[in-house]
């Protein structure tokens, strides 16, 4: 195994960490107390082909893999961690039509997104079922030679702003996952009506909640085949819940990088802080973590490119360093004592925004429980 990035992967982190640090990092802040997406994010991160990420050339994307794909969003967590998950939706997204889709639907789909033109949202929580999706309750009626998508989706990140969604919706006798059908749907439309939620964290994510009201969805909208959504979403997760883990990592490693900086300048009784031995152990203990925990992340990654079973790696990745990373980014704030607690610095929104990657695509619990099946087998874990 190599621990070392190619020279192309080298420059692909070093042109997204300088777009991070020029069209990110300057509107973080504002972003946040806004509580809004900036209206130009959306044509940026499209202008740099972030959208394409998973997307073969034949439909305008780079193709690129699953490690290079995890490079790409770590340097970008660096500048904003809210900003990266409409390019992070689009990788899981783009990843589950292109291997469930038919070669029409490709084209029809693949390229708006590629191009920036459709901000897909994953529309699989309900406001009853969040870690038990496979219970999910919104149905899909049948309408003619289609469906009719009636019922609540809650919680959805980007919901407020994406123009298409990947919607699961029940088709068949509840609660069995195999009832489930995914279907790529547009969004702008009158049967679909968007209440945005005030976060504790990433408030420029619009996340929101979603009323279906009778919403048409065709044959050509099914991804895959009827009754098997559930199974796909959930292969989508193996992979996205490694990009995840990577995302928190890199926040929590630029607030622990300022800290150690101000534990070398900052002086306390004429020496600096860092010599004392209760300011430095705990900012090695921290990155050993951190560095730790990203290992595992690209190991799942480097997996999956291979074609191996990567559902350990990176399920232990998901529950593990999001915990970590919160704990970094709090003892971040802490070693910068009140300059942490000011809203000047962006220590204390990258610490409620790291929080939210502990709920994303799966609770640590959620996460645990595939990881014990796996070690102990389905008949003698929870």
């Amino acid at each position: 195994m190599e621990f070392q990035f190619s020279e192309e992967q080298e420059a692909l982190a070093r042109k997204t960490r300088a777009f991070a640090e020029e069209r990110l990092l300057p509107a973080s802040g504002d972003s946040d107390r806004l509580g809004r997406m900036r209206p130009e994010l959306r044509a940026e991160l499209a202008g740099e082909g972030l959208f394409g990420l998973r997307i073969p050339a034949e439909h305008g994307g780079t193709a690129l893999d699953a490690v290079s794909t995890g490079v790409v969003l770590e340097e970008l967590a660096r500048g904003d961690l809210t900003a990266c998950y409409p390019v992070l939706n689009a990788a899981l997204i783009a990843g589950i039509l292109a291997r469930n889709g038919t070669a029409e639907q490709q084209a029809r789909w693949l390229p708006p997104i590629a191009a920036g033109d459709a901000l897909v949202a994953f529309c699989m929580t309900e406001p009853d079922h969040g870690t038990d999706a496979g219970a999910l309750e919104l149905r899909a009626y049948p309408d003619g030679d289609g469906w009719s998508l009636t019922g609540t989706k809650a919680s959805i990140m980007l919901g407020a702003y994406a123009t298409h969604g990947l919607v699961f919706a029940r088709t068949g006798p509840e609660p069995l996952a195999r009832g489930v059908t995914a279907f790529y749907v547009p969004l702008d439309d009158k049967h679909v009506t968007r209440t945005p939620l005030r976060d504790l964290g990433s408030r420029s994510g619009g996340r929101a909640t979603l009323e279906f009201s009778g919403l048409r969805a065709g044959p050509a909208d099914v991804v895959g085949a009827p009754g098997l959504g559930f199974a796909e979403g959930m292969r989508g997760f193996d992979y996205s819940r490694a990009l995840i883990a990577l995302m928190s990592i890199s926040v929590a490693s630029a607030s622990l990088g300022e800290a150690i900086g101000h534990a070398r300048e900052r002086r306390a009784f004429g020496q600096p802080l860092g010599t004392f031995q209760g300011i430095a152990f705990p900012l090695v203990e921290h990155a050993t973590y951190l560095h730790a925990a990203r290992l595992l992340a690209f190991e799942a990654l480097w997996r999956n490119d291979r074609g191996l079973d990567h559902r350990v790696e990176a399920n232990m990745a998901k529950w593990w360093a999001p915990k970590a990373a919160v704990e970094a980014a709090h003892q971040a704030l802490l070693t910068l004592g009140h300059y942490g607690w000011s809203e000047e610095r962006l220590t204390g929104q990258r610490l409620r925004d790291v929080m939210g990657t502990q709920l994303a695509d799966g609770t640590a619990n959620a996460t645990k429980l595939v990881v014990a099946r796996a070690l102990l087998g389905r008949d003698f874990a929870p």
